[in-house]
């Protein structure tokens, strides 16, 4: 008989909202069907980084974690390449990797979603070893995870959204980064840099596929306070593929270092780091078997290697 262990997150939005039990009791009966043995776990903090790190070793076919996207990347990077499969289930802010595939965003269609859903394998990067499904940026990025959580638990989402914007934009400072890609070494001076798994091609910032074997790297020149605002507002209306201050770059093996800098703060799937340069990040190749609904994503070709 299969066997699936579902962990969702106590502290979830929608969890609070509807009630644990309730939650816990309308996902067994959602995802247990014949042959199929489902366990849904309800905890928090260590106690879910612990129950995720021994999944693997529980017996277990599949996970399904009901998380934020810092734990949905730290369970990708758990059960990278042991055979395992993930599914998600979107109870965080962004979700992601659930937004990519196509899962709904109430309870009850994701829940539909998952019980038709089938295992297909998708890739992942590493940063400096860890995996990773989505996206890690520095400069501005990271410091817009970091504003981000801070004025959202002040203010709310909308607002918190707004005054982090503005507070990472005047925080973000220059930095000069060599970024090797696949071997080829551009410099420039930057306040930010955004390493993605697979290309963020589609409406939305939405990704066609999750397994083209590439990473793209997009580095936003340091051209001024007014450049960085036409910058933020292209990334807002998914114009920046046509501005010049933005040049993008694809391949399969991603270096980026800073010259007289030591450390950087990293924001990886939305959780912020201190890392250690250089930053190296690498694919993995269908390096997950994830859960993926219906008819969820394009398979176009994969596009040959860019730069702006």
């Amino acid at each position: 008989m299969a066997r699936t262990l579902v962990i969702l997150n106590a502290q979830a939005g929608t969890i609070n909202d509807l009630g644990a039990e309730r939650v816990r009791e309308d996902v067994d009966a959602a995802l247990t069907e014949p042959g199929v043995d489902v366990d849904v776990k309800l905890c928090q903090g260590a106690d879910m980084v612990r129950l995720i790190t021994a999944a693997p070793t529980l017996g277990y076919d599949t996970l399904i974690v009901g998380a934020g996207d810092g734990t949905v990347s730290f369970a990708t990077s758990v059960l990278a390449n042991t055979g395992m499969t993930l599914g998600v289930l979107p109870l965080g802010t962004m979700n992601l990797l659930a937004y990519d595939i196509g899962l709904p965003r109430d309870l009850p269609g994701a829940l539909a979603a998952l019980r038709e859903a089938e295992p297909m394998p998708i890739d992942l990067a590493q940063l400096n070893g860890r995996a990773f499904h989505g996206v890690s940026g520095v400069g501005f990025f990271s410091q817009m995870a970091m504003a981000r959580e801070a004025m959202r638990q002040q203010h709310g989402r909308a607002i918190g959204w707004l005054l982090a914007l503005g507070k990472a934009l005047v925080r973000a400072g220059r930095l000069r980064l060599n970024i090797d890609v696949d071997g080829q070494r551009v410099s420039l001076d930057a306040y930010a840099a955004l390493v993605t798994n697979n290309s963020f091609d589609g409406a939305g910032w939405h990704r066609s596929r999750l397994d083209g074997g590439q990473m793209e790297v997009l580095v936003a020149e340091d051209l001024g306070t007014l450049a960085r605002v036409r910058v933020g507002a292209d990334l807002l209306i998914q114009t920046w593929r046509d501005n010049p201050g933005i040049h993008t770059f694809s391949g399969r093996s991603i270096t980026i270092n800073a010259p007289h800098r030591h450390r950087l703060w990293v924001a990886t799937d939305g959780e912020v780091t201190r890392e250690a340069l250089p930053l190296r990040y690498e694919i993995q190749p269908q390096a997950l078997r994830l859960l993926m609904p219906k008819g969820a994503l394009q398979t176009p070709e994969p596009q040959a290697d860019t730069a702006a």
